[in-house]
């Protein structure tokens, strides 16, 4: 699955960042655990959450279509789309002043792609004969 494999690779530094952010504002607010009545920390560590909660089952969905010979360019489109989604829900939800229709932009992109990959997975399944 190198398809899968390139975009999961250019997902992580994203992870990576929103990870640092929310390390960084705990840190500075002296904060262990939860976000410590801060609003900042606790939009830092939603933004994470939300790429943790998101990332992994579109790529397990992409990776599966991809295993299952759907075309490339399928695969192509939903990691390109995936990454840019991230992008944007990312940049939308984190600045001080949401940028409310980056954030919706990013989400509604999220779940195409979920949606399409799924979409793939089934017929991608049902062409290849699941039997019963």
């Amino acid at each position: 699955m190198p398809i899968t494999a390139f975009y999961a690779a250019l997902l992580v530094p994203i992870f990576l960042v929103l990870s640092l952010r929310v390390i960084n504002g705990r840190r500075d607010g002296r904060v262990a655990l939860g976000d410590g009545g801060d609003p900042g920390l606790l939009r830092r560590m939603r933004v994470h959450a939300n790429f943790a909660e998101y990332v992994p089952l579109a790529l397990i969905l992409i990776g599966l279509a991809e295993s299952l010979g759907i075309g490339r360019w399928i695969i192509h489109a939903l990691g390109i789309t995936l990454l840019a989604a991230r992008l944007l829900h990312a940049y939308g939800v984190s600045q001080p002043k949401e940028n409310f229709r980056l954030r919706v932009a990013g989400m509604i992109s999220t779940i195409a792609v979920i949606s399409t990959a799924a979409l793939a997975c089934l017929l991608g399944a049902v062409s290849r004969g699941i039997g019963f």
